[in-house]
């Protein structure tokens, strides 16, 4: 058999390496505490519950959707301009996703063509660079610095990649370092695009998981629909991360092209998670201040915790995650993170698995209760890993 030379720049994902370490420790009768994977373990409310189990016992809900309800892209331009003060056509600046991952999947095959130049951030979520891999682009690297703030430095970037450039991702608050852009970055942003003729793509799932001050939109600032979109998501923020809700909202003649895209490729949202994204972000918001509150308490509890065994880990602004230097005693990310699984059972990803200048740190999630970080720290205060 012959496959596709695409295929060849990928390996396994760390993801799926991390779960077979994972699965062979369980099936040695030996304990696992997994922060490596950010899946939100705190479930929708009630009201969202209940509306899906309703609407997924109609007979008519088994349609195929083709596109999205008019009155979810409503619901959408009433969040936006409720939440972050962004006026919305939901006639042409929004369509759904079936969660942002497909989205980072897709939109590049929109855009580039093989031979183009896509920025990504370095380190950074594996989609970042895969979606435009995928679209045969031909990737360059932004590092994302801690004496930055891991923001992207707009002045290191080579103007001559730059002018040749069609297509940046960005993503604040971010993962995996937890970095959080202020306005002023916004508007350099906005304004090294506009220079450079590049299309912007601002991932935005973490917006309300910031623990200081307001979470921000990039379409807040003045320009950004003339280059961009930016990508949300109901994961995180409301629990509903298996029911695949995400929303590209933005630049209408992107928005366009990717419909198109779109309506080749998948026959739309189910429409009984349609009615529960409606529900989600029109009814009561108070679980958004809960799960934010409940992610914050966690932050703090980790923090403490690993402090008191040795492990001092820089406190985290937003997200769900906590970006962690190495111990100094360790060479790289990937030794540690093997030396702390099989002393501990903790999993943890390897800084290097999103990029090389995510070496000499680790990224763990927040997706653990109370009892269980509070183990995880004994467990590790009964090894070497920080003497």
């Amino acid at each position: 058999m012959q496959f596709s030379k695409r295929m060849d720049v990928f390996g396994e994902s760390i993801f799926t390496t991390l779960a077979k370490m994972r699965s062979k420790r369980l099936k040695e009768g030996k304990e696992v505490i997994d922060l490596s994977i950010g899946a939100p373990n705190i479930p929708p409310v009630q009201r969202i519950r209940d509306l899906l189990s309703k609407e997924a016992l109609k007979p008519e809900s088994y349609l195929y959707a083709i596109t999205d309800l008019h009155e979810l892209d409503e619901a959408v331009a009433h969040w936006y301009k409720r939440r972050y003060h962004v006026t919305i056509d939901p006639n042409t600046e929004v369509t759904s996703m079936l969660g942002s991952q497909e989205g980072l999947s897709h939109l590049a095959l929109t855009l580039v063509d093989p031979g183009d130049i896509v920025l990504v951030p370095d380190p950074c979520y594996p989609i970042f660079r895969d979606g435009p891999l995928l679209a045969g682009a031909d990737v360059h690297y932004m590092p994302l610095l801690k004496e930055n703030d891991y923001l992207i430095d707009f002045e290191a970037i080579d103007p001559e990649v730059a002018k040749k450039a069609k297509f940046m991702v960005v993503s604040y608050p971010n993962n995996p370092t937890c970095g959080i852009a202020n306005p002023e970055f916004y508007k350099k942003l906005i304004a090294f695009a506009k220079k450079y003729d590049i299309i912007v793509l601002h991932d935005n799932a973490y917006s309300e998981l910031l623990f200081e001050g307001v979470g921000h939109s990039f379409l807040e600032y003045e320009g950004a629909k003339d280059i961009g979109l930016e990508f949300n998501s109901l994961s995180k923020t409301y629990g509903l991360a298996g029911a695949r809700i995400g929303f590209a909202i933005g630049n209408p003649e992107i928005i366009a092209r990717y419909k198109v895209l779109k309506s080749n490729m998948d026959y739309g949202m189910f429409l009984p998670i349609q009615k529960a994204a409606i529900e989600a972000i029109m009814g009561d918001q108070a679980c958004v201040e809960e799960t934010r509150e409940a992610y914050r308490h966690r932050r703090d509890l980790l923090i403490n915790s690993f402090k008191d065994v040795g492990w001092e880990i820089d406190i985290p602004k937003g997200t769900m995650f906590v970006w962690a230097k190495i111990p100094d005693k360790y060479k790289n990310s990937e030794d540690f993170t093997y030396d702390l699984f099989n002393k501990t059972g903790v999993l943890v990803v390897p800084g290097a698995a999103f990029g090389k200048h995510g070496e000499g740190y680790v990224r763990m999630a927040l997706v653990q209760s109370d009892e269980t970080i509070k183990h995880a720290a004994d467990l590790m205060g009964q090894t070497d890993v920080f003497k």
